[in-house]
């Protein structure tokens, strides 16, 4: 099946359901947020939280944090924020590991308390369900933790096996993807009700970031090498086809759907980003030049908008996703790997 399928093809496979007009309903899918109250820029490099105001992109207020801050994840309400505490490295070279999880309330801009995953090392990828329950990945300890964020205790500790960097749990809450980077070639997929690892897609040159389409039916992982993406079906669990990425040479770094299912963005390290549009899957894909190293995006409620954290040089690129180009740029600390509207 995977050979008979052109990139059209795979392109419509993936996005049909979430196409304009599908009436997604955005409250389904709590790790793709927006909203209109606010801006919060993880700036890993900085070791700073930044709150920055969403019509003109200044900065409002920040607060230190240990090293190195890296992604977030909002309590269903939207009043609080749990950021993992990596440690003072990267990815295979992190010789103080984290072990804390950062609790924001944002209507203080402030930090209130930490949950500690000790003895877990190395917190980074987080992700929420509808309860508000977190699920973190844990490289250095090969575990996706459970995390109780009322009781903030850690309720299940399931093996992954590879050194898992980004997860994606599914809008229901019934699945997480973990992707390996490199030392394991395969996705790990957990079921979250039984809380063990189930199944291992095979992903021959590793995976990078990876992501849940808003309504569930397709996964989304980024392969580690190539230039392509790994369009993964949760209910055979497995990859039904490989999309390559144009006008990039190399394996990129993080996808995103709009909240709205109408677009699929994913970054590039070498400087640009692709966008995918829903309603023209077999439409030729927007390449944008931005910044330096992007990571990570923020989309905002309109769906007209999406920033892009430049990781390498400190800035944040402004998309305008009707006419597919970039606008405008701010400054966003020293180096902002994730970013997100609430």
């Amino acid at each position: 099946m995977t050979g008979n399928l052109s990139t059209a093809t795979a392109l419509a496979l993936v996005l049909v359901a979430t196409a304009p007009g599908a009436a997604i309903d955005r409250s389904t899918d709590p790790n793709n947020p927006t909203g209109t109250h606010g801006l919060v820029l993880i700036d890993k490099m900085g070791s700073q939280i930044r709150f920055v105001d969403p019509a003109n992109f200044q900065e409002l207020s920040s607060f230190e944090t240990e090293k190195a801050p890296h992604d977030l994840a909002f309590s269903p309400d939207h009043k609080t924020l749990y950021i993992p505490i990596y440690g003072d490295g990267i990815y295979g070279r992190n010789p103080h590991p984290g072990h804390l999880i950062a609790i924001v309330d944002l209507a203080s801009r402030q930090m209130t308390g930490t949950i500690d995953v000790s003895p877990y090392q190395a917190p980074h990828g987080i992700q929420t369900d509808q309860a508000g329950k977190l699920y973190v990945t844990c490289d250095l300890s090969r575990k996706l933790l459970v995390v109780n964020p009322k009781t903030r205790a850690i309720e299940a500790a399931i093996d992954t096996e590879g050194t898992g960097h980004w997860s994606a749990v599914l809008p229901n809450g019934s699945k997480a993807y973990v992707a390996n980077k490199n030392d394991k070639l395969f996705v790990s997929v957990i079921d979250l009700k039984s809380r063990k690892m189930t199944g291992r897609i095979p992903a021959p040159n590793g995976t990078e970031g990876i992501v849940a389409s808003p309504d569930g039916k397709y996964v989304i992982a980024v392969d580690h090498v190539e230039p392509v993406l790994l369009v993964i079906d949760p209910a055979k669990d497995a990859v039904l086809v490989r999309i390559p990425l144009e006008g990039n040479p190399r394996g990129a770094f993080k996808p995103r759907f709009t909240p709205d299912g109408s677009k699929l963005l994913v970054c590039n390290l070498n400087g640009t980003v692709n966008i995918i549009n829903v309603a023209d899957p077999h439409g030729k894909q927007t390449v944008l030049t931005v910044g330096k190293d992007p990571m990570g995006f923020a989309i905002s409620p309109d769906g007209k908008t999406a920033l892009v954290a430049n990781h390498g040089d400190g800035t944040v690129s402004v998309i305008n996703l009707a006419e597919g180009r970039v606008v405008s740029n701010f400054k966003g600390g020293v180096g902002v790997e994730t970013l997100s509207y609430y």
